[in-house]
């Protein structure tokens, strides 16, 4: 693991934004111009002492005007997944659809006991590890040369392959990061706590004001597990024979979803979303926004369609933000990041720990032509080998590497209708990765049945806008989509 950061880490740079910082905490008690109270600000250690202590009462925000950005090499998707879900946070990614993975390494953890001790046997435990790794890296690569889809042969690689990313943040919001890395629910895992311990360098080499502020965070109360009463509660449910229900019921062992199901959303969300256009244009209430839609449809029939058009064609649509879709989803390691990066809707992903159904995985088409028995033999044997692992005192925190990318869960978002809008006009496109393309079609689809007039603008770009952004990577199907979608009209 290496982890650079990327400029602002010169001895000029690093005053230079502390000076920003120490500007934005004194501004707001000192008279003169942004640019008068920021010249004055010349002074290092006096800056360095008033960030600290503005930091220190509480005050981050003025942290957020220091924006930071690194480089993190040969760290495993178990890292990459848990920096994701920061909702202020950039990143840029190694693609496993365009870039063959057979060499780029993996992640060896030190073997331990549920104590956290490592176990006698972790050498021996190691070189087996290893040994079983590499032969999940010989199967992807025979795949890889059979010419199936590189995107598809990813889905037996093992979360210990080795990721690269470049990730922007600022200070306030990497802060908390190194801090849940450090002290969280997740510092069990070596590798995360590992990270916290490099980006703990970081910033007491190129963010100082922050150093006292993340030293107070290991005395907060909220990393303590404020629900652990409930897993007694939980375990007692889980063996009762009182209800039927429950005899089934295995805690973390839960079937897969056969398909996306909507859960819940806003009660009638295209008149929702027409009222709220009428009370922000005109200062109305909602409810004489809706007598004011009741004669403007008395008025202009079509008036509710073309509002919504006009409302989807333009830039500010603050109005498709106050409805609201849930879902249930199920989806596979190998795309969770597609849908994680999407910053605008409230995610729910279960932990890695404890580990998941191991029998919940999806297999690409394109194996199943001439290699699903094999694939589906390689995640039977994976499981075992988890459970020899496991039988070994390994603690679940280092079998979770063991999760091959073809493991699936569900999970559970709630967007609004823009970010939803959004989602489709990347998720829908044909070039999206086909694993997330069924995902968000039968999202788009769903939203459609109960919000008919917003569901026109839901859909890739070339569809609704009649254009595709994508350049020379474009589909080459634009005037076949296009000329289809016209004929639906």
């Amino acid at each position: 693991m290496k982890v650079v950061m990327l400029g602002g880490n010169t001895k000029k740079e690093i005053e230079k934004r502390l000076q920003i910082v120490a500007a934005a905490g004194n501004l707001s008690r000192a008279d003169g111009t942004v640019t008068e109270v920021f010249e004055s600000r010349n002074d290092y250690e006096a800056n360095l002492k008033l960030a600290r202590a503005v930091v220190g009462y509480g005050h981050k925000s003025i942290s957020e005007h220091d924006y930071l950005v690194f480089a993190i090499e040969n760290v495993t998707p178990i890292v990459e997944q848990t920096i994701i879900g920061y909702r202020l946070t950039s990143f840029t990614i190694k693609s496993r659809r365009n870039v063959d993975f057979r060499t780029a390494g993996f992640y060896i953890p030190d073997f331990k006991d549920k104590d956290g001790n490592v176990l006698p046997n972790n050498r021996k435990l190691r070189k087996e590890y290893k040994d079983y790794m590499q032969s999940l890296f010989n199967k992807y690569g025979d795949l890889v040369d059979e010419e199936i889809p590189i995107e598809d042969c990813r889905y037996v690689l093992p979360y210990s392959f080795y990721s690269n990313i470049i990730m922007g943040c600022d200070a306030n919001e990497f802060l908390r990061m190194t801090a849940d890395l450090l002290y969280g629910k997740n510092s069990h895992i070596t590798e995360l706590h590992e990270l916290g311990l490099k980006f703990e360098e970081l910033i007491h080499k190129y963010v100082p004001y922050l150093v006292r502020a993340l030293d107070g965070e290991k005395e907060k109360k909220y990393y303590e597990d404020k629900l652990a009463f409930v897993d007694e509660l939980m375990g007692k449910a889980d063996n009762t024979n009182e209800l039927d229900y429950y005899e089934t019921l295995e805690l973390g062992k839960g079937e897969l979803l056969p398909n996306v199901r909507m859960t819940k959303y806003t009660e009638n969300p295209d008149w929702f979303v027409l009222c709220n256009i009428l009370m922000g244009r005109y200062q109305l209430s909602q409810k004489d926004a809706a007598e004011y839609l009741h004669r403007l449809g008395e008025l202009e029939p079509d008036i509710k369609r073309k509002m919504m058009q006009a409302l989807i064609h333009s830039k500010n649509q603050r109005e498709l933000e106050q409805v609201c879709f849930s879902y249930e989803i199920p989806i596979e390691l190998a795309v969770l990041t597609h849908i994680t990066r999407h910053r605008l809707h409230s995610l729910i992903v279960p932990d890695f720990v404890p580990m998941w159904n191991l029998d919940n995985y999806m297999v690409p088409d394109s194996i199943k032509v001439n290699h699903e028995d094999d694939y589906r033999e390689l995640f039977a044997n994976n499981k075992l080998m988890m459970e020899y692992f496991k039988e070994q005192g390994v603690r679940e925190e280092d079998l979770v590497y063991f999760y091959l990318s073809g493991n699936a869960c569900n999970i559970y978002t709630t967007m609004n209708g823009r970010m939803l809008e959004w989602f489709s006009r990347m998720r829908t496109c044909n070039k999206a990765q086909w694993a997330i393309k069924k995902i968000a079609d039968q999202m788009v689809a769903q939203a459609k049945l109960v919000a008919p007039l917003m569901g026109e603008g839901l859909g890739p770009s070339c569809e609704v806008e009649g254009y595709c952004p994508e350049g020379k990577d474009s589909c080459k199907l634009r005037g076949v989509v296009i000329k289809k979608a016209n004929k639906s009209k």
